[in-house]
């Protein structure tokens, strides 16, 4: 008796889960960018609330974090001149309502970004279920009872009513 297994190669089964496992590894570092982008998003809205209410309030008074859950009291001395990181370390300052249209356009961008980052993502999870579909449908084969040999049924003679 020849058993179904042999029928399926079980190179090709290692093979996809293989690559099935890489996709898994590109997802899982494609959401971890997806949340990045979005983190950054939150934290460039919170940063221009911060800045509106700056340039609106008479005392100028901020939290300040200083570490551990820790924040004081302190006073922005000249709440019109920020100081903005725009990359590789490089601080330039900027009047209040330019460094909300900074922020502004970086928000912009990253809301580009990940939006080509859920495509990608979107693309590797389809190849991904098609992957798993595969293996699944190699795995069904595998398993399935040999199929018994068809006999042709004779057709039936037709009935006739006055035979009855």
């Amino acid at each position: 008796m020849v058993s179904r297994v042999d029928r399926v190669d079980p190179r090709e089964i290692q093979s996809l889960q293989l690559y099935l496992n890489e996709y898994r590894q590109q997802a899982e570092i494609f959401s971890q960018q997806l949340a990045l982008l979005e983190d950054g998003r939150m934290e460039a809205h919170a940063a221009i609330e911060t800045l509106e209410a700056l340039s609106g309030s008479p005392d100028s008074i901020v939290l300040l974090q200083i570490g551990g859950g820790v924040s004081v009291r302190a006073q922005v001395p000249e709440p019109d001149r920020i100081l903005v990181n725009i990359g590789s370390e490089v601080i330039v300052e900027k009047l209040n309502a330019g460094a909300q249209d900074y922020l502004r356009d970086r928000i912009t961008e990253m809301e580009a970004s990940g939006k080509k980052v859920a495509e990608t993502l979107d693309r590797i999870r389809g190849q991904m279920n098609e992957i798993a579909r595969r293996i699944d449908l190699a795995y069904q084969q595998a398993q399935a009872p040999p199929m018994a040999p068809v006999m042709p049924v004779p057709p039936k003679k037709p009935r006739n009513e006055e035979e009855d």
